[in-house]
């Protein structure tokens, strides 16, 4: 069993009969993730790629009991109720791939799943892959090989670049969680870097990061308290990036030196962690560390 996602993984569908729920539905179950259920209110009784869909969640945990994770492709206007509705159903994880849900409904949803102790992570987030186990959300499988470096990344679209590069270097990851690259967020970079350390199948730590927000220094702070003691590389998108202008991720803003490139890659550097100058650095740097 992998970080958060593996063989055990019993995953439910929100919004499984949108263009982006079905079609990155037909992606799961090809890779082998085991998809038990769908919800869509008004849309119980049909079935997309094999899989049965119900009104609610609870009438889809009502067949399926051993439902134990949940991703959530709802349009952003509806996005927080779907994600209510399966922390009031106790299912223990919540990947929400939905982006644009406005900052403060996130932040009430996120209080509430701490609070109910559920595992939000997203919102804006390609997902969380373990590598010939599971894969819960959008991440094109073609990047990942499994092997013993576990990823941690703010972008999506990076994430399958360092992916690659630890593939060509001859790792492999053991598993990839996207927390995504909205402002407020569920699981924090600290936080799955230390589910990464606990993991018996990790070796190693990948940590992608971008401008904005502290994310980057506090698991620096981690490193440099010892918390962390894996081997850990990071990179660092946006070091050309101006201060006070808002970039293309909604959490991508900075303030009077606060969430720079340079910021978070000198607390890197001061928790002694290599900073690699290209994603595609990466895997070469882990190499050296293993």
């Amino acid at each position: 069993m992998g970080v958060l996602v593996g063989n055990e993984t019993r995953l439910l569908v929100q919004g499984i009969t949108g263009r982006q729920g079905s079609f990155h539905t037909k992606s799961m179950v090809e890779y082998g993730t085991r998809v038990v259920a769908g919800v869509v209110p008004g849309k119980g009784g049909q079935e997309v790629h094999g899989v049965p869909v119900y009104d609610s969640v609870l009438e889809a945990l009502d067949e399926h009991p051993e439902i134990n994770a949940s991703v959530v492709f709802v349009p952003a206007r509806f996005a927080a109720d779907a994600v209510y509705e399966s922390i009031d159903a106790g299912i223990p994880l919540i990947v929400v791939i939905t982006e644009h849900i406005p900052v403060h409904q996130t932040m009430k949803f996120v209080r509430y799943a701490r609070y109910k102790g559920t595992t939000v992570v997203g919102p804006n987030t390609p997902g969380v892959i373990t590598p010939g186990e599971a894969k819960v959300g959008v991440m094109p499988a073609q990047y990942f090989k499994p092997g013993h470096v576990g990823v941690v990344s703010r972008s999506g679209t990076l994430t399958y670049e360092v992916a690659w590069s630890i593939s060509t270097a001859g790792l492999g990851v053991s598993t990839a969680i996207g927390i995504g690259g909205d402002p407020i967020t569920g699981l924090k970079m600290r936080e799955a870097a230390l589910l990464l350390q606990e993991d018996p199948s990790t070796k190693a730590i990948a940590v992608i990061g971008e401008i904005g927000g502290t994310d980057e220094e506090e698991l620096a702070q981690a490193v440099i308290d010892g918390e962390i003691t894996k081997p850990i590389v990071a990179y660092v998108a946006g070091v050309s990036a101006p201060p006070g202008k808002r970039m293309g991720h909604a959490g991508a803003i900075i303030y009077g030196g606060r969430g720079t490139a340079q910021s978070k890659i000198e607390a890197f550097k001061e928790a002694g962690v290599p900073v690699a100058k290209t994603p595609t650095q990466v895997g070469k740097l882990l190499k050296n560390l293993l």
